[in-house]
């Protein structure tokens, strides 16, 4: 088969925008293809688009563009198109038959995932695949889709056999998978076939094979039990790519696979058994199929693309044209289609067994079609498209074909008639004859259908000249043979196959009844015979006579009328009937009774009184009377009284008559008096019932209405006795006694004796009742009477006769109960165990025989085994001590107590094996508790493990699992049991069991493979954060596949991949998306590409709309003439942007010369007005004509240019006297001397320059001798001796430059000696400006091989200070630098210690540097961090360098929390007034007063040391220009604050001074805008506790509290001030950051508080002194006066004051004197330093005397 283009149905588009699916109808009139923007469009056969519809999503709401169509088939009909969508769902549209059409929605499918794949091989039937690995069917009937078998993994390929009774799926693991919903008796297996080596993504079901290929570039062909038949490796073909998808031949003898750009055709040869490869279809730019579809004839194949484009191919082997009328076309070796060139109508002409056709021929008035394959025959009527296959053994052509019936052709063969009926594959029949003539043999086919029948198919044929056989040809035996005494000319069936009409030799016209067999002769002298179309009315000739048989059920009745002339034919239609007659050179035609022929018609259509009124009209005829029978039937079914009385009035049915009639006037009567329907009264439809029979209807409707009296005459009229009776009773009648006498009397005269007794036995007389039971061999209604009748008993001969009779009829148990009323027990028991009456044979041997009782109770527990009723035997067999029995019976009957409770009396191991079986009865109830406890009984553990496991109580299971099993057991099991879970969807449980055994892994494996990509996402999170984001483009990628894409958007996005979300979108046309996504996560540009490319997909004004929208016009037009897209660019300048059009053009000509279309380029260049590079152009592809041609048209200037370039191409050819002509034409003989000069030929360019450039003549020459003496020397040291010879020569400046040229060779020395002797003769013979140039240019020279001092001298000798300096520089000769300087030039000095520094310092000598550049020194030192040796080096500086780097060092220290060593740097080194410093003394105050473990007589240095700084700082401010400011003044509080800490550390360390400690922690608490308010009041009322003053504790305590909750909170806010009313502690403090008290300490003084509190024993009151205020407040509230604060307690001074030099400084006397006798006592050096302070601060201390007063 070869593949022939031709046509494009869809032209591709400029981007991907791929045909996802494409579909011929089964009826070859349609094809669909489906689009990327979810479009179906559909075309007729001839490649016209004739009609298109969208598709819709499953939900609206997510949008139209929210999923792909993967899926696409037409129903068998053709009138039906179903689609598969991502979005979980399959939509059946109905499309009609014709163009245009409404489409409608007649079926949907909701599945659980996306739709991939999807076939229609049946009617009613779609077959379609999921992304979940499932394969399902839908039912478009019952609207409901079912499994057929389900898979692991996706469904990437679906196709059917040819006879699409037969499907195939592949999956994503390479698993193939066939089902069959008939394997058409091949025998062949279900289910997985074949694992592929990758998905098989183009899978095609052939004849003979099953074809398979996809990623790895290979086609493996299988056999049809999966083993390898061919495989096809492409794998190192760089040319191929991956195999995407592939469609089997309809006759499936070809496959064709598409890949990138390119068809490869497989066909199968029959004869080598084997696939051969046809020359493959190659394409360029038509990208990869993205999908195949072959029309059903077989004619045509479609490939759509990756990029939108339909392409159409022609597929055929070859054609032929047979007799000018009909095109044959072999579109495979069996399958042809044959065409009528006359009507354009065409059949498809298949073997369904892949046979080879040989030959067609067309035959019966060109109307059948017959052709030959090596085993079948294959038949056909053009008309209809009904073609048949038969297995067919060739015989050479003898056959002959007679196509005279329509429906089936007779094929004579070799003495047999075989017969094909069109449209079946089946032979309908075979028979031996010899007769082959067509009015010899009727064939009747399902002509006309009858009630009840649904097949219809006989033959009646000649077995020999005189015996006819009728076949049923559906059963294939005979049903009726005639053998006729003459021999038969003619013979034919009627429609319906029940009558046969034969005539013989002598004219003589039969008819034969089929049913009864029975034959009549009905005519002579029959010249004509026919039926009449439609029906079984028969037409004949008899000499001058047309008879007619208008009822042939009565063929004795004819209708004869006279003709003159012969029937030729008969015509019926119009409503009448016509025969032709010729009579003469005319035809005559004679109408038949279309009356008559319409009562069957008038039957069938239900119109009875149509049909009365028509037999109305008609004689009485047998015929006549048939049809009134029928017609008597039919009105009763209907219901229709009257019709059916006037039937059987005409029928002469009197008795039906009568009883009709008068039904029919007591329905008129009752419809005259009450309207509506007579019918439906109630006497109407009792007679009805009888009329039918039904008497118990009748009754029941009689008894409705209380009509008694009715219906017992009724019954009586029937001589029905028991019902009459049973009505009497029932009712009480009166004449109820007179019957039953008449009833008995009737009775015995009819011998019925039962019926008798029971009458005798109800009126009381028990003898005659017995002896009439007997006599009807009733004995055991003779026992029941006897035992109910004590004075019966007493005749002992009767109850003998009785028990006999029992015995003998087997009624034991009636037969025992007898015997025991007659005490004879023993008998009396052995008919009752016969009878298995063991409850009253128990109860008698109790009584009677108690040994006996313990083996009945077990043969009835038996017996009622067998009975089935188990529950009841469970207590005979624990009556008869049988344990064993009674477990299973109460196992069997489901007493599961019982069970327990006889279980629990038994011993272990008769128990231990019926344990388990209760348990399992117990968990399936839920209750674990007591099945376990069973379980264990019965040592089975390990089932309550799996127990617990399977009803999820995790809990339970493992820890019963860890007591009896170890932890890998338990493991092993608890992920045997998830995995269970996971088949069973509950993976949640699942996810459970894997965590609970540490297998996460396996957990996020199972959500993955169920796409629950949220739990998937959130355990890597939790198990593996480090994969996370690898697992989110995983996920992206996977779900963009399937086509969720705003899922797989959020995933990319989260693993930071935003390209792949926007080219996710563009695949699929969202292009707002992309630009959305873009622009939030792209960079600066990714949104204009993405705006650029969108643009690109519109076109047209819709991109310029767009674009001017975004403001990226301009951009757009430009990126699309960089990306090549000129037409687009052209679009959009023509569009919007006129004046950008030259600039494109430019751009394209470019482009084109770079792809070398040069004369559309030089088009482009003249359009963009850039002339000279369409020349540029020829000139460099060396077009000199083309270029030529241009310059002159359109650029003079640029013609020299082209004779210049021609020149040059002359020259690389040597042809030199062509280049001089040219370039001499060009006016450039500049250029004709430079090129001889380079070829070497000075005697041509000396010419040149001589003629043409005497102005160059000396120069040239100099340069001659220069390549002469160039051409003698090798290398650098010919340079040198080329050199030395100048300088012999005298010419010093060749001689120079002959130096000069000298260059590194490796010999240093060589090139110093030739470099200083160039310098040398410069300066010696040269003019001063060349020598200062010769210099300049070796002495760098110099320096670069590290001759610095050698490059010195050559400066100096020039008198170049600076560049000699330089050069001792870089030499790091620094002596000779400063010499140099201080000598030549002074100026230059300072720039040499400057160089010096630098140089230091980059050496990092900072030792060296010190002595240089000090500041410089130090700014290392503190970059390097040395700040020891900084601040000592800075400390022999002045007082302003030290204090700037102790600033810095402090400032670091602080930084670092060295808060410490920063005070001791100011100690050391004192503290400036500098205004810079002032937040770094600020910050040391903050950070000491807020460390902890301060409050301790330890900490006095520290304290002194902050104290003794702020003095010093205090000293300096008064003597600056800061004295009096605000900040002096605060760090004169602080100075205040300072030393009352340092002073309570002091007093600390005394014990008699521990008041004193005490009132200057509460003296602090006015300062809580420095301190931290928290430590300040923690600390005061510590120290009030401590001394006894709880008041005054207990309120700082409280206020303690109330700060730490505040902090707490963040807020001040709630804090409650009335404590400190009229006191001068602050209210208004900063809330401090952080709680400086540790937690156990302020739980200590929460836990005192609460007691203090509850006990209710202090007073919450301050204590106030003399003034009537808070005793430590320095302000009196009353008056306002201010008291001074005291140097030792800070308290308030009222009297005994003692006052210092220094004003405003003052002590209470008391505390003063207390004070200065704890030093005299305790010696402590810390209070002396104290005392020396003050002496400092104040300017001395007072009198030293002091009185104790």
């Amino acid at each position: 088969m070869q593949l022939k283009h031709l046509r494009t149905l869809l032209s591709p588009q400029d981007g991907a925008a791929k045909v996802t699916c494409m579909a011929w109808s089964q009826n070859n009139a349609k094809f669909a293809v489906c689009t990327v923007d979810r479009v179906v469009l559909l075309y007729d056969e001839h490649g016209e688009r004739r009609d298109k519809f969208s598709t819709k999503p499953a939900d609206m709401k997510f949008g139209r563009k929210s999923y792909m169509v993967k899926g696409m088939a037409f129903s068998p009909d053709s009138t039906k198109i179903a689609i598969g969508q991502t979005d979980n769902i399959i939509y059946v549209y109905k499309i009609g038959e014709d163009w245009g059409d409404k489409k409608v929605i007649c079926n949907k499918f909701i599945q659980t995932s996306a739709v991939t794949c999807l076939q229609w091989p049946a009617e009613c039937i779609i077959v379609f695949g999921l992304a979940e690995g499932k394969v399902r069917l839908a039912n478009t009937k019952t609207n409901k889709s079912s499994t057929i078998y389900g898979t692991d993994s996706y469904v990437v390929s679906l196709t059917t056999n040819c006879s699409g009774k037969g499907i195939l799926s592949g999956h994503a693991d390479g698993t193939i998978v066939r089902y069959f919903f008939d394997d058409e008796g091949s025998g062949e297996s279900q289910g997985k076939l074949v694992n592929h080596s990758c998905p098989p993504y183009a899978l095609a079901w052939a004849t003979n094979s099953i074809v398979a290929a996809g990623c790895d570039r290979r086609i493996v062909a299988y056999g049809k039990e999966g083993h390898v038949l061919q495989t096809f490796d492409y794998s190192r073909d760089p040319q191929e790519r991956e195999f995407t998808t592939a469609a089997a031949s309809p006759g499936g003898q070809s496959v064709v696979l598409g890949s990138y750009d390119r068809l490869r055709v497989l066909n199968w040869s029959p004869r080598r058994s084997l696939w051969e490869e046809a020359k493959p279809k190659e394409i360029a730019n038509l990208y990869t199929i993205t999908a195949l579809a072959w029309k059903r004839d077989g004619s045509r194949l479609c490939a759509g693309t990756l990029c939108g484009g339909v392409e159409q191919f022609d597929c055929c082997l070859r054609r032929s044209i047979y007799k000018n009328k009909f095109e044959l076309t072999y579109v495979g070796p069996s399958q042809v289609i044959v065409k009528n060139l006359s009507s354009g109508t065409r059949v498809v002409l298949k073997s369904h067994y892949g046979y080879e056709v040989e030959e067609v021929k067309i035959l019966g008035k060109e109307r059948y079609l017959v052709a030959h394959t090596s085993d079948t025959l294959l038949l056909g009527d053009l008309n209809t498209n009904r073609l048949s296959e038969v297995a067919w053994q060739g015989s050479g052509g003898n056959e002959k074909y007679f196509f005279e019936n329509e429906n089936v052709c007779m094929i004579f063969n070799a003495g047999e008639l075989t017969l094909v009926e069109y449209g079946s594959n089946d032979t309908l029949g075979s028979v031996r004859t010899e007769f082959m003539n067509p009015h010899l043999i009727s064939v009747r086919i399902n002509e006309r259908r009858q009630r009840g029948m649904e097949d219809n198919k006989k033959l009646a044929y000649l077995v020999d000249i005189k015996t006819i056989a009728v076949v049923d040809l559906i059963g294939g035996y005979n049903i009726g043979t005639i053998s006729h005494e003459s021999r038969v000319d003619w013979l034919e069936l009627n429609e319906t196959g029940h009558k046969l009409l034969f005539r013989d030799r002598k004219l003589r016209l039969h008819l034969y009844d089929v049913e009864s067999c029975s034959k009549t002769m009905i005519l002579n002298f029959c010249s004509y015979v026919q039926w009449v179309p439609g029906s079984d009315v028969l037409v004949a000739q008899n000499r001058n006579s047309l008879c007619v048989w208008y009822n042939i059920e009565a063929p004795e009745r004819v209708t004869m009328s006279s003709i003159k002339g012969d029937i030729i034919g008969l015509e019926r239609g119009g409503g009448k009937t016509e025969v032709m007659v010729t009579e003469g050179v005319t035809t005559v035609a004679y109408t038949l009774d279309e009356g008559l022929i319409e009562f069957g018609t008038a039957i069938d259509d239900g119109n009875y009184t149509r049909a009365t009124a028509f037999l109305e009209t008609l004689e009485m005829t047998p015929e006549t009377e048939a049809m009134w029978k029928t017609l008597s039937k039919l009105a009763l079914e209907a219901r229709q009284l009257h019709i059916a009385e006037r039937c059987f009035s005409a029928l002469g049915h009197v008795a039906k008559a009568r009883f009709l009639h008068e039904t029919n006037e007591i329905a008129d009567q009752v419809s005259r008096e009450y309207g509506g329907e007579g019918t439906d009264f109630y006497q109407v439809r009792a007679r009805l019932a009888m009329l039918e029979k039904n008497y118990k209807l009748a009754e029941m409707i009689f008894l409705e209405q209380n009509a008694v009296e009715e219906a017992m005459d009724m019954y009586q009229e029937l001589h029905r006795w028991d019902e009459c009776i049973a009505v009497a009773e029932a009712k009480g009648h009166p004449a109820l006694e007179k019957l039953r006498r008449g009833y008995y009397q009737w009775l015995m005269d009819t011998q019925q004796e039962e019926r008798a007794g029971e009458l005798q036995e109800s009126q009381g007389d028990g003898l005659a009742a017995i002896s009439l039971y007997l006599k009807a061999g009733l004995p055991a209604r003779a026992a029941r009477l006897v035992l109910t009748r004590e004075e019966l008993l007493a005749d002992m001969e009767l109850v003998e006769h009785i028990t006999t009779a029992l015995i003998k009829g087997e009624l034991y148990e009636r037969a025992g109960d007898l015997f025991e009323k007659i005490r004879n027990p023993q008998r009396a028991l052995e008919c009752y165990c016969k009878g298995n009456a063991f409850m009253k044979a128990v109860e008698l041997a109790r009584l009677a025989f108690p040994a006996e009782v313990v083996r009945l109770e077990e043969a009835w527990g038996d017996h009622l085994v067998q009975q089935k009723q188990l529950d009841a035997a469970i207590n005979h067999y624990i009556e008869a001590r049988c344990s064993i029995k009674a477990i299973e019976a109460a196992l069997g009957a489901r007493q599961w107590k019982k069970a327990i409770y006889i279980l629990d009396l038994q011993d272990r191991n008769t128990a231990s094996k019926y344990y388990p079986r209760v348990a399992q009865h117990y968990a399936s109830l839920q209750e674990y508790e007591i099945a376990e406890e069973l379980y264990t009984k019965g040592d089975r553990t390990k089932d309550a493990i799996d127990m617990y496991t399977q009803a999820g109580r995790w809990e339970q299971a493992h820890k019963l699992a860890m007591k009896c099993m170890r932890p890998e057991d338990v493991s092993v099991l608890y992920i045997t049991q998830a995995q269970e879970m996971e088949k069973q969807g509950k993976y949640r449980e699942a996810e459970r069991l894997y965590v609970t055994v540490e297998e996460p892994d396996l957990a996020i494996t199972m959500f993955k493979k169920h796409k629950l990509y949220d739990d998937m996402i959130r355990l890597v999170g939790k198990h593996h954060p480090d994969l996370l984001s690898d697992t989110h483009l995983h996920l992206g990628k996977e779900l963009e596949a399937e086509g969720r894409l705003q899922e797989a958007e959020y995933h990319y996005l989260e693993a930071q991949e935003w390209k792949a979300t926007v080219n996710m979108y563009r695949s699929n046309g969202l292009w707002e998306e992309a630009y959305r996504v873009a622009k939030a996560h792209g960079g600066a540009n990714a949104h204009k590409h993405v705006a650029y490319l969108w643009a690109k997909s519109l076109g047209g004004e819709a991109a310029v709309r767009l674009l001017n929208k975004l403001g990226l016009l301009e951009a757009a037009i430009d990126h699309a003439a960089d990306n090549c897209s000129f037409e687009f660019a052209f679009e959009l300048s023509r569009l919007a942007l006129k004046h950008k059009t030259p600039e494109i053009h430019l751009r394209y000509a470019m482009y084109l010369e770079d792809e070398g279309k040069f004369e559309e380029a030089e088009a482009e260049f003249i359009r963009a007005g850039k002339p000279k590079e369409a020349v540029l152009m020829f000139v460099h592809n060396q077009d000199w004509e083309a270029a030529q041609r241009v310059a002159e048209a359109h650029d003079p200037d640029s013609v020299a240019e082209v004779l210049v370039g021609q020149a040059r191409g002359a020259l690389e050819e040597k042809d030199f006297q062509k280049a001089e002509g040219l370039l001499l034409r060009a006016q450039r003989p500049g250029l004709a001397l430079n090129f001889y000069k380079e070829a070497g030929l000075w005697s041509d360019a000396l010419r040149i320059c001589k003629d043409y450039v005497p102005g160059q003549l000396e120069a040239l020459q100099e340069e001659y001798e220069r390549e002469a003496t160039k051409k003698g020397a090798r290398g650098t040291e010919g340079i040198a001796e080329q050199a030395r010879h100048w300088e012999q020569t005298g010419e010093y400046s060749r001689a120079v430059d002959c130096y000069l040229r000298v260059r590194d060779s490796g010999s240093s020395s060589l090139v110093e000696k030739c470099w200083m002797k160039a310098a040398e003769l410069s300066i010696k013979f040269l003019p001063p400006q060349r020598s200062l140039e010769v210099v300049r240019a070796v002495g760098p020279q110099l320096i670069g091989i590290g001759k610095h001092s050698a490059a010195a001298e050559l400066y100096l000798n020039l008198d170049l200070v600076k560049e000699a300096i330089d050069a001792f520089i870089e030499g790091e000769e620094w002596n000779k630098a400063k010499r140099v300087a201080k000598e030549l030039d002074p100026r230059y000095e300072d720039y040499v210690d400057q160089r010096y520094k630098e140089f230091l310092k980059n050496q990092g000598r900072v030792d060296s540097l010190v002595g240089v550049d000090v500041m410089a020194a130090l700014d290392l030192y503190v970059e390097q961090g040395q700040w020891d040796k900084c601040i000592e080096t800075a400390t022999k500086q002045n007082y302003k360098i030290l204090h700037k780097y102790v600033a810095l060092y402090a400032t670091h220290l602080i930084r670092e929390g060295g808060c410490a060593q920063a005070l001791a740097l100011y100690v050391q080194h004192g503290a400036p007034a500098n205004p810079q410093n002032f937040n770094i003394y600020k910050r040391i105050f903050t950070d000491v007063v807020s460390s902890p473990g301060t409050n301790s007589a330890e900490a006095y240095h520290n304290w002194a040391d902050l104290r003794d700084v702020l003095f010093n700082l205090c000293e300096n401010l008064v003597k600056s220009s800061e004295a009096n400011s605000p900040s002096h003044e605060e760090f004169e509080k602080m100075l205040l604050i300072a030393h009352y800490y340092a002073t309570r550390s002091a007093a600390q360390s005394v014990k008699q001074l521990e008041t004193v400690a005490a009132r200057l922690s509460i003296s602090l608490l006015r300062h809580t805008q420095l301190l931290p308010a928290d430590k300040a009041f923690y600390e005061a009322g510590i120290a009030a506790k401590a001394v006894g003053w709880e008041n005054m504790a207990f309120i700082f305590l409280n206020r303690f509290l109330d700060l730490t909750d505040a902090i707490e909170e963040g807020t001040l806010d709630a804090l409650d001030h009335s404590d400190f009313q009229d006191t001068d502690i602050p209210f208004e403090v900063p809330l401090p950051a952080k709680q400086h008290i540790p937690e156990a300490q302020r739980e200590e003084v929460r836990d005192w508080v609460l007691t203090v509190s509850v006990d209710q024993r202090l007073e919450q009151v301050l204590p106030r002194d003399e003034r009537g205020a808070y005793e430590a407040s320095l302000v009196a509230a009353s008056t306002g006066v201010r008291a001074l604060p005291c140097l030792i307690t800070g308290y308030p001074i009222l009297r005994n004051k003692i006052e210092f030099k220094r004003p405003g400084k003052a002590a209470n006397k008391d505390n003063w004197n207390k004070f200065l006798m704890a030093i005299k006592t305790s010696h402590s050096p810390v209070c002396q330093d104290v005392l020396k302070f003050i002496s400092q601060w104040c300017g001395g201390l007072p009198s030293t005397s002091f009185s104790f007063q």
